[in-house]
């Protein structure tokens, strides 16, 4: 027994002394129909220049209400609602809810095969819908009823309210939340649970009939319940914005200002959205944050702009949120704070029992919120809503790991579930499992993260094939890599004829065996080395990326190449064969069978061009990618994948880094060496350029000079660039701080830290400092053994040279079109406004400098990129 009985009643007692009235036998619709009798000719909604009285509103929900009972709809009957966000939205949602259904949202904006999964699971019989998105819905699912082809008819029905027979615990919606076996779940919730939600919620943060709420939630998140009810049981007014304005900082900055909102909730994206559309604040807004944790640095933006800042927190479990905490201006983490209203929250541990203050558990909350479980999941609802002897109460297991302070608010730690961290990306792998399975030649799977080679995690799937069929490798990928991103793809697939289980039943995932020969071979595609250097070639390539065997014809980043496994392969291969093939050459030779011609035709490789094809396929007008500051194009080897679909993708690279060139000194000098070697493919414009962080400077210099000739550049693209102006003074970059630069790219291009202080770097010479920041880079594993101060030399070489070349450059005004991707965890200012006088749109790109051109964030780059590639003068703003 850890805790004493003072600390026990605190915890379990007096922090949990939530209690309070609320009117536990009324329906949602009720409180709305009783707030129209106090307030009928009272603005109740608005969406863009139509507005809605409660009485109107009221009649209109009524109209669709007898409408819907006609068609059968009743207590606990699911109708599912996909409507465009508009006055409709919120008289569907009543009309649903009046006639005494459970609405099901659906986001227009989601995928078919979505729409269709949620429909299909909810088997609703009945779909609300827009005659113009019939198109993307199955409709031999439900009886449709388009709320704006069948109006006449619903004109037709009485105004009056209905007389309802149904209960407080009578469903009031499903929501349906993405689950870790890929299907999305349903979580079912009542009316009396929202009704507890929305009692606790006007009176703290607090809502009265003096607030206008601006509606920017998608109703497939349950946030839009008390954004939509709230203030409709108040007396406030709602202002519903469409989806595009919502995902659009100055087009929401503009409804924030006109319609002079007073709260407002949405996730920390759409603030930061706000705040770089140059939101000057607004003094009587509530602002609440909710969906994901709230950053403390943003915070502290928000604080001075408006009245106060909430950080409310919940799972669609527990009917939106659990706990409330008002924030206030510091230092400390921003916390979730207490529960609200008829909630109760306990720290446990893995055997259900409470645990101390300042110790770690995982959150369980029990009270009103509580929901009936989820739809046709009898296994899950078990496993998730359980009940505790010790304190006599049905709880749900968050997930989540947090702890509580000694002042009674509750701090979230992170995640305890099924989660796996590759690379520095956050993988459920479940989400793999599922997707696999529903490949037509696969029996069973399960995926795992291996960790065969020191420090080397990767992910492998096990698949049981139907009736032993033969599947291509390939294949699996390729139908992967239509539904999960790039870095959930695992690096080998392992056939076995079946899964080990446990005398239970269960996977033995301890029994598992490695990927091996044996096991690996994809028999459709496999061709074995046929003489000495392929065997060679296959030998280091199987030691790098721990794949046994490895077939001449398979490419490396389909086997789980990466850029750190790129370097460990070229510097094992100058050890072994005394060869140094150029990083770049992994894009043009990815197979053992290419790189063997390549190393077959001459003893030292040269390259006299900048120029590499990462995609050479393509019928669209090719697309040029500058090298950053370390002179490498093996950056955007995710993008290029993302974008290749029928457009060449081409880098150019550092001359320093090839041959014997020396590495240039000058943007002015890089942007004429890289122009020239662009016209031998393309000799004439319209030319589409674009660089990350120092590349962007470089493809503005190169946009420059091409104008200046007379041709044409159809798009610059600026990929978190910063402008000279913007990052350093006149005087000269010493050279302790490009040595720590120099690590510090090298660290992030791996996606880890390198970390190494100013004081390390005091001492010795540069090559003194270099064999510091190399044995670090070793011992850290972010550079492979087999790396040499001489190549690190030729590396730094380049870096420095790029480094002082941006130094020294003084970017002159542009006037032709320019796309600028800003990261969003750096602020929004680099420093291109005043030298753009042409047209400059911005786009927010989740994720920081580094991330946003790896792994998940690189799939919204690349659509937003691909956007601005294929439209002249894109207005498209994609959500984050």
């Amino acid at each position: 027994e850890m805790l004493g009985s003072k600390e026990r009643h605190q915890l379990l007692v007096e922090w949990n002394d939530t209690g309070r009235e609320y009117p536990q036998n009324k329906c949602i619709h009720q409180l709305f129909e009783e707030q129209v009798v106090r307030t009928p000719d009272r603005i109740a909604a608005v969406f863009e220049d139509t507005q809605i009285t409660y009485q109107e509103l009221n009649h209109r929900a009524n109209q669709l209400a007898h409408y819907l009972k006609s068609k059968g709809v009743g207590s606990d009957v699911l109708v599912g609602i996909c409507v465009e966000r508009s006055l409709e939205m919120i008289v569907g949602l009543l009309g649903i809810l009046k006639a005494g259904g459970a609405y099901v949202p659906l986001d227009p904006a989601y995928p078919q095969e979505r729409l269709w999964s949620v429909l299909s699971d909810s088997a609703a019989s009945v779909l609300l819908t827009q005659q113009s998105l019939t198109e993307k819905l199955p409709q031999n699912l439900a009886q449709v009823v388009c709320i704006d082809r069948d109006s006449s008819a619903i004109e037709e029905e009485n105004q009056e309210n209905l007389v309802s027979e149904i209960q407080s615990n009578n469903l009031a919606y499903i929501i349906y939340t993405s689950g870790s076996t890929g299907k999305p779940k349903g979580v079912q919730i009542e009316h009396r649970s929202v009704v507890n939600l929305l009692n606790s919620i006007r009176k703290q943060p607090g809502l009265t009939e003096e607030d206008t709420v601006l509606a920017v939630t998608t109703i497939s998140f349950d946030v839009a319940a008390s954004e939509i009810f709230l203030p409709l049981s108040v007396g406030a007014k709602l202002v519903v914005v469409s989806s595009a304005v919502a995902a659009d900082g100055k087009q929401l900055l503009e409804a924030l200002n006109t319609s002079d909102a007073t709260f407002l909730y949405p996730t920390p994206i759409t603030w930061r959205l706000l705040l770089a559309a140059g939101w000057q604040g607004s003094k009587n807004l509530k602002m609440v944050s909710t969906g994901e944790a709230l950053p403390r640095e943003l915070a502290e933006q928000l604080l001075p702009k408006g009245a106060e800042l909430w950080n409310l927190y919940g799972p669609t479990e527990i009917t939106v949120w659990a706990t409330g905490y008002k924030v206030e201006s510091g230092n400390d983490p921003i916390l979730i704070g207490r529960p609200l209203d008829n909630t109760q929250l306990y720290v446990l541990d893995s055997h259900q029992q409470p645990v101390p203050i300042g110790v770690p558990g995982e959150l369980h909350i029990a009270g009103a919120g509580l929901a009936r479980g989820y739809l046709n999941r009898p296994e899950l609802t078990a496993e998730k809503f359980i009940w505790n002897e010790t304190l006599g109460t049905s709880l749900y297991k968050t997930g989540d790991l947090v702890r509580y302070l000694a002042n009674g608010n509750i701090e979230c730690l992170g995640r305890i579930d099924n989660q796996v961290k590759v690379r520095g990306f956050r993988i459920e792998l479940g989400e793999i499992e599922a997707v696999l399975s529903q490949h037509p030649l696969v029996e069973e799977t399960v995926v795992i993260a291996r960790e065969d080679q020191a420090s080397q995690k990767r992910l492998v799937a096990y698949v049981v094939p139907t009736n032993e069929q033969i599947i291509n490798t390939k294949e699996l990928r390729s139908f992967l890599k239509q539904q999960i991103p790039e870095y959930m793809i695992p690096s080998a697939f392992v056939f076995l004829e079946k899964l080990p289980l446990t005398p239970n039943g269960k996977v033995d995932r301890l029994a598992l065996p490695a990927p091996d020969s044996s096991n690996l071979t994809d028999k459709t595609s496999f061709v074995p080395p046929r003489n000495n250097l392929e065997l060679q070639l296959s030998q280091i390539w199987s030691e790098v990326l721990g794949v046994n065997p490895i077939g001449v014809q398979d490419n490396f980043f389909e086997l789980g190449g990466h850029s750190l496994l790129a370097v460990r392969l070229m510097a094992q291969i100058k050890q072994e064969l005394g060869t140094s093939l150029p990083l770049a050459t992994l894009f043009t030779e990815s197979t053992i069978e290419n790189q063997a011609t390549l190393l077959g035709t001459t003893t030292e490789i040269q390259f006299n061009s900048p120029l590499v094809p990462m995609e050479k396929s393509g019928n669209l007008t090719p697309f040029f990618l500058i090298h950053p500051v370390g002179g490498n194009v093996l950056c955007y080897a995710d993008l290029a994948h993302h974008l290749g679909n029928d457009r060449p993708i081409y880098g150019l690279q550092s001359p320093g880094l090839y041959g014997d060139s020396e590495p240039l000194t000058s943007i002015e000098d890089m942007a004429a060496c890289y122009l020239k070697a662009i016209q031998t493919i393309q000799p004439q414009g319209p030319y589409y350029l674009g660089g990350w962080s120092l590349g962007g400077v470089i493809a503005w210099e190169m946009a420059q000079q091409l104008n200046n000739s007379g041709e044409e550049v159809s798009l610059l693209a600026l990929i978190d660039s910063y402008a000279p102006s913007a990052i350093h003074s006149t005087e000269q970059i010493d050279e302790t701080i490009s040595m720590k630069a120099f690590a510090e790219d090298l660290g992030s291009l791996f996606g880890t830290e390198l970390l190494i202080s100013d004081n390390d770097l005091q001492s010795g010479g540069w090559k003194e400092q270099l064999q510091q920041i190399l044995d670090l880079a070793k011992q850290q594993n972010i550079l492979p053994p087999e790396i040499d101060i001489q190549q690190m030399g030729h590396i730094l070489q380049v870096f420095q040279s790029n480094l002082k070349a941006m130094n020294d450059y003084q970017p002159q005004p542009y006037s032709g079109r320019v796309a600028l991707f800003c990261a969003l965890d750096d602020g929004l200012v680099r420093g291109w406004n005043n030298l753009s006088v042409g047209s400059l749109d911005t786009y927010i790109i989740p994720g920081d400098h580094y991330t946003i051109i790896r792994g998940p964030q690189v799939s919204i780059l690349a659509t937003q990129l691909d956007a601005c590639l294929s439209v002249n003068h894109p207005t498209l703003t994609i959500k984050n």
